[in-house]
């Protein structure tokens, strides 16, 4: 009986602090994204996204878009993709879609995917990607290129490592050639450079290598007793849907290692897209639906 008594109340102590932890995570959490979204005033507000879940259960996506608005100008999206994560086998992948792509914008016609942004905002987005590569999409997170800055330097504080493809100088970053840590400005100059004979192409290789890094050196944090703190800063840098058990879940797995390496793919795919010009549009990437499609739909399931 007194045994019994005994494991009665190491459960209790046990469920006590497990509740106290919990607790003090919301807390920090709840104060991290506080101290950060009481900074900003610029952030874009969404209020009609209208997200459609994937087929497989398992599977998310995550429609990601970068912005150099400032003010109440949104702007066009100067970066957009697609995280696909499969929490069954949690494998991430990233999808990289070109802005000068040219697109049937639903309501306004052809033009650049990058201008659905500034004409419709995120749920626009959403629509133009689903017309014209039929891909669902079920949550979204837009970042500034100033907040970025910020989210780098709070999860690598002592920087982000990355292997730089060339010498290059953007903005007054100079980056030389060969691994090293970067901080965040220089994260985010590296990850935009374009003026070079790739240009785009170029560009969206090294925001895919910036990404892979960021997912694959996530395992080297500090410590998990720091995501609580850590989740509430991102949130306070960015606008998102995602709900923050399906954050805290994703994010752990990153944290702890468990995911497997990032597969990326880049849209228009090789032979399937041409250059044109239009006078009212300027230069575009003319591409092959049908076979982009297929290659996306292939990409997300195999």
């Amino acid at each position: 009986m007194k045994k019994r008594r005994l494991w009665k109340k190491a459960l209790l102590l046990i469920l006590f602090v497990v509740l106290v932890v919990e607790s003090f995570g919301a807390f920090s959490m709840a104060q991290s994204y506080l101290e950060v979204k009481g900074k900003k005033n610029n952030e874009e507000k969404v209020t009609n996204f209208k997200g459609q879940k994937a087929e497989d259960k398992n599977d998310i996506n995550v429609l990601l878009i970068g912005t150099d608005s400032r003010g109440e100008d949104r702007g066009r999206s100067d970066s957009l993709m697609i995280a696909h994560y499969d929490q069954k086998s949690k494998t991430p992948k990233l999808i990289s879609i070109m802005r000068d792509t040219y697109v049937e914008i639903p309501g306004y016609g052809k033009e650049k995917i990058n201008a659905a942004y500034s004409l419709g905002g995120v749920e626009l987005v959403r629509k133009t990607i689903s017309a014209n590569f039929n891909v669902p999409i079920e949550y979204y997170v837009v970042v500034n290129f100033n907040d970025f800055k910020d989210i780098i330097n709070t999860l690598f504080p002592s920087g982000l490592e990355i292997n730089a493809e060339k010498d290059m100088n953007l903005d007054g970053v100079d980056i030389k050639k060969g691994l090293q840590k970067m901080d965040g400005n220089t994260t985010l100059q590296y990850a935009r450079f374009r003026h070079d004979e790739e240009s785009d192409f170029g560009r969206v290789r090294r925001q895919q290598q910036v990404l892979s890094a960021i997912a694959a050196q996530s395992a080297n944090l500090e410590s998990i007793t720091r995501l609580p703190k850590t989740i509430g800063k991102l949130l306070g840098y960015v606008s998102t849907n995602l709900p923050t058990t399906t954050l805290v879940s994703c994010a752990k797995d990153f944290l702890l290692g468990d995911t497997k390496e990032v597969k990326t793919l880049s849209i228009p795919i090789q032979a399937s897209w041409e250059f044109k010009d239009y006078e009212n549009v300027g230069s575009v990437l003319e591409v092959d639906f049908n076979k982009n499609s297929e290659a996306l739909k292939k990409f997300l399931t195999e």
